[in-house]
Formats: structure tokens, C-alpha cells, sequence
């Protein structure tokens, strides 16, 4: 299954917002925090790697008989 940017952005940002808003008072919460930063360095990895694998396309050319008509 792969992931778009867009879905790996949102998806980082939730855990984020969620990892800012954490209390830890008990095991239980420590558990799922060290949790969350584990799924937020997984998900910065899967963008950086995104980034990574992007191509550089170069613009097209622009056909022969619409290069004279824009002269």
C-alpha cells in the first residue's frame, strides 16, 4: 500500500497535534507516547523517502506548427 504526500502530511500533522495535547500520568500514557513519536519518525521517513523518489519532468516542447503561429 502506498501513501500519497498529501495523506503522509495529514497523517503526520494528526499525530502531532494529538502528540502536543498528551498528559502522561500514568504507564499506560508513556506507552502511547513513546507510540506516537515512533509512528511520527515512520511517517517523516515515508516523506522523506517521497521526496527522495520525486522526478524532475521537464517542461514540454511545444510543437513545430505552434512555435510559427505564436511568431
Amino acid at each position: 500500500m502506498t501513501l500519497s504526500k498529501q495523506s503522509i502530511e495529514t497523517l503526520l500533522d494528526l499525530v502531532e497535534i494529538k502528540l502536543g495535547c498528551m498528559e502522561v500520568y500514568d504507564r499506560e500514557d508513556a506507552r502511547e507516547l513513546d507510540s506516537l513519536e515512533g509512528c511520527r519518525r515512520e511517517l517523516i521517513a515515508l516523506k522523506s523517502a517521497a521526496r527522495a523518489k520525486a522526478k524532475v519532468v521537464p517542461f514540454a516542447q511545444r510543437p513545430a506548427l505552434a512555435m510559427k503561429a505564436l511568431a
